[in-house]
Order: structure tokens, then sequence, then C-alpha cells
């Protein structure tokens, strides 16, 4: 088989596939690599709006009756041209069966219609070969006479150095007759015994014998609603080059799913990735639905968080976000009910936390323009896609996506979730101190910064946002905040203490944030990563 492989076979009533499925439904072949298993298998994908399904080749019994299971006894009559028509890998030197891997279009096994590409070779004349090498199979099938009888089994998950085609026999050709190799194709088509005058009739099937085909039949179905997908090798940060897996939220996984080229496996992962996100908005809809305006999801997804305490090796945690009303939360698991939003791992309030994105840089240190999908054409970044929660006490918390769109929504979602926090709440208090006095400072949406006596609630100064023009602290608990007086143009240094000086400083910013926004849209849109 060419790198690649050949086109898919042709569905059993002669129409291409795509006019058989639904119009919503996409196919294409890929390589399964099971996690910690041997080799790859090729498996047919089919997605459709709900589900993402591993089909695996078999051959099925169409007509008539099949006995013993899955194995088949062909009878081959060797041709004085063409021998038994088809060539075979594989051997017990290499731990695998030997396999047929060409039949030979209008010779002997193509005129049975019972043996395909990918059949492995069981018996031969009624002697066991499951365990022969490649040599010994190959002498007996050349040394069998005339007639030869054939027990075989479709070999399903066929390793990947066999490069069996995926399509229906192939064409005639290569007609090698040197020493066999179970690493190449070992040709049975030339007739062994030139001596044979006789012509033995066609190996054609008899009218009631049974009738079998090559269809690719369903294997796996993974249900795409609360699914996610995983570029990164388990437990780091690692990307992989053109494969991913899909994990469903009940725990089913396809395995890693790699493909012939870099194409195929940027528009395998967009397609995947845009029906899940399309299926997490119509969950998003029926829990909003249950909520009041003030508590509605903005946005939740699944994401990669990294691991403190890690040195040499970085190791990550799915975490499952959500964007709901006030709150930030994090889950370990997706939530299916309503209970399920109670049992949050953690909760952040949305006006004192920061999103920070992460910068990508490339080889001239230049910041990443990208697509929004995968990155920059010919560029694969061998990290995910990264950015930060900073929460409160100066601590943080980092997590990943793989695609450079759900970066971009994530941004988005922070900003309109936090603008809409900002909105609704108006203002934040918070106790402060200075000088050993107990005060209370008010960040407020329409007054700006209110500074009152905590006991007596009489106002001590007050200043707009647009006089905020600096501010500078010690790390800990101290800040500095300049304002500038609009009539004489000086500064005045308010000094303050606060128990959790970071949730402050964000919720500062958020509300600088949204008043801006609220003055002008357009520019906090041309700093966010999706503009870029």
């Amino acid at each position: 088989m060419s790198a690649h492989g050949p086109p898919p076979p042709a569905a059993p009533s002669g129409r291409p596939d795509h006019l058989l499925e639904p119009a919503r439904t996409r196919t294409g072949l890929a390589l399964l690599h099971h996690e910690g298993s041997g080799s790859p298998c090729d498996v047919r994908l089919k997605l459709t709006r709900e589900v993402l399904t591993i089909q695996k080749q078999d051959v099925v019994c169409v007509r008539g009756s099949s006995h013993g299971a899955h194995h088949r006894t062909v009878t081959l009559r060797r041709q004085p041209v063409g021998g038994l028509g088809l060539s075979v890998k594989g051997g017990a030197e290499h731990r695998v069966p030997v396999v047929i891997s060409k039949i030979f279009r209008g010779h002997a096994a193509d005129q049975t219609g019972m043996l395909f590409v990918g059949d492995a070779v069981l018996q031969v004349n009624g002697i066991n070969v499951e365990h022969a090498t490649h040599e010994e199979v190959v002498h007996l099938l050349r040394n069998a006479g005339d007639e030869v009888a054939i027990t075989v089994d479709y070999l399903r998950e066929a390793p990947a150095f066999l490069k069996l085609p995926l399509g229906s026999p192939g064409p005639a050709g290569d007609h090698s007759s040197g020493a066999s190799s179970p690493l190449f194709d070992s040709g049975l088509h030339l007739n062994s015994n030139p001596s044979s005058t006789d012509s033995p009739s066609p190996s054609s099937p008899a009218a009631d014998a049974p009738q079998y085909e090559k269809r690719w039949l369903d294997t796996l179905s993974v249900p795409l609603s609360m699914a996610r997908i995983s570029r990164c090798k388990a437990g780091t940060g690692k990307c992989r080059s053109g494969a991913f897996q899909v994990l469903a939220v009940d725990g089913v996984r396809t395995g890693v799913l790699q493909f012939h080229t870099a194409r195929e496996s940027a528009d395998w992962l967009r397609a995947v990735s845009a029906t899940i996100s399309d299926l997490t908005l119509e969950s998003m809809k029926m829990v909003n639905e249950g909520c009041s305006p003030c508590d509605q999801v903005v946005h939740m997804g699944w994401v990669r968080e990294r691991l403190e305490g890690t040195s040499s090796r970085e190791t990550f945690r799915s975490k499952f976000l959500a964007l709901k009303g006030s709150l930030l939360y994090v889950f370990s698991t997706a939530p299916v009910s309503t209970l399920d939003w109670v049992r949050a791992e953690k909760t952040y309030n949305l006006c004192e936390v920061l999103f920070k994105l992460h910068k990508l840089w490339l080889a001239d240190d230049g910041w990443l323009h990208e697509d929004c999908h995968l990155g920059p054409p010919g560029f694969a970044p061998q990290r995910p896609f990264s950015f930060s929660v900073l929460v409160g006490h100066g601590q943080s918390r980092v997590f990943s996506v793989d695609l450079g769109s759900e970066l971009a929504a994530w941004e988005r979602s922070f900003q309109r979730a936090t603008f809409k926090e900002v909105q609704r709440s108006r203002s934040k208090t918070y106790t402060c101190s200075w000088q050993g006095e107990m005060l209370c400072f008010t960040v407020d949406f329409a007054l700006g910064f209110t500074c009152s006596d905590s006991k007596t609630k009489n106002v001590l100064w007050r200043f707009k946002f647009s006089q905020l023009k600096g501010s500078s602290d010690d790390g800990n608990a101290r800040v500095k905040l300049l304002f500038q007086h609009p009539d004489t143009k000086q500064i005045e240094v308010k000094e303050l203490e606060f128990p959790d000086l970071t949730a402050v400083l964000h919720c500062v910013h958020a509300f600088l944030a949204a008043k801006v926004a609220s003055v002008d849209p357009a520019f906090m849109d041309s700093q966010s990563f999706a503009r870029k």
C-alpha cells in the first residue's frame, strides 16, 4: 500500500459514500492508535451532528448461510496464467498471521468472490498455518497442486507495517516471483507448474454458495455532547503532530486518530470541534432556560490545567470551566444535571479574577498572528494555547486548550461575562485600613472610587475613573492610587491596605475595562487575541 492508501471502496450499491449518508454526515479514513498498545489499524470515521463513530472493515455474509463463525473455506483452481491470483504478506516471524495483501482482478482468487485483501490465511488444504512463517506458507501455496482449499478469517486490525490497502482488490501488476519476504508481497499469481497442460475450470462460486462482501462496520460510537478533544500526550502539555483523540463525558474515548496529511488532520479537528461547540451551545440553552437572567451561562467547556509542583516535566489534568452569572466555576467532571452546579470544585467571583493570555512566540520573536484554529500556515505549536486566571491572594491557575479558536472564545467570553457582572452589580465595596483607621473602599460603575469611614459612612474622598492616573503596590497589602484634580492638574496620592489586595486590583481592572467598553466597544475588541 502507498503511504496514503487508495480511496475507500464503493458502497455495495455502487453509489459513492457521500450519496448514501445524510447531508450533515462526514466520513474519512484514519489510523487508530490505542495508548500503550502495539500497531495502529485502519479505520473509517463517520461524523454526524451528535456522534463520532469509529468503523472497521470486516467481511460479512450477505447471501446464503455462513458456517464456522467468521471463517471461510474457499477452493481455488490454479490457472495456467495468473496462478492463484493473489499475493500475501506477514508471517509468524513478525508475530502476525500471513495475510492476503493483493487480489488480482479477473484471476482465480477474484473469481471466487469470497476472498478479500486483509484475509488472514488459517489453513491450506487442511494444514493449519496460523503460526507458520511467511516462507512456509508461500511454499505450501506454491506446491499445493492445481486445486487449493484455503481457510481464511478477515483480520480487522492488521498491523500497520503490512500496509494493507483500504480499497477494493488492487489491479494486476507487480508480477514478481522472486524470493519471498514477509514485508513484501509474495506473488502467487504465476503458474508454479509449467509442465501442466490442462486448463482447470475457473474458480467461480457455485450458485448456492454464500456471498460475502467487505463492509465498514460500526465498532465504537462516541457521543459528542460535552465531549473534549485532546491533541496532547497523556499527562503532558506536548501536542501530537497531526493526531488527536476524542473523549466523551461518559469515559468512552476514540483512541488516538492519526491522519495521512496535516490538512486532513486540521479539517477533522475543526469539524469535530465545531460539532462539540454546537452541542455545547445547545446544552447552555437548556441550562439557561431554568436560570434567571442574571445567572445565565455565558460560556463553558473543557480545558487542561497545569499542575503546580512539577519541575522537570509538566503535568496537566482536565477541568471543565463555566462562566455563569457572577461566578467562574471549576469542575473536575462536566455538570450534566442541575444538582451538579452546586458541586463545583471551586468558584471565583468574576469581578475578582483576571484573564491573562499567554503569548505564543515564533522564531523571529514576533507576536503570533494566527488563523484562530490551529495556528498560522506551516506553524505547528509544540505547546497548546494557554491562558491564566489570576485569582485572590496573588495565586493563579494556568489552563490550556488545543485550538486557537477555543482560546479566542475563552478570551471573548471572559470579557463578556465580566462586563455583564459589572453592569449587573454596579458597585463593589471592600474593607480596608490606613493609619489604624477602618475604612470602606467602593468601586462604583457610575461614581468611580469612593473611600468612606466604616462606622459613620461619611465620604472621605471620591474620584472619577478618568482621574486615576496610575497606581503602585508593595506586592502584599498596600496600594498607592494616584488621582489628578481636573482644575489644578495636581496629583493626589491615596494609600490603602487591604486583606486581599489582588482581588481589589482585579476588581478595579474589571470596572475600568467595562467602563471603557461602554464608551468605546471597538477598543476592547481591537486588543483581543481573536482580532489579532
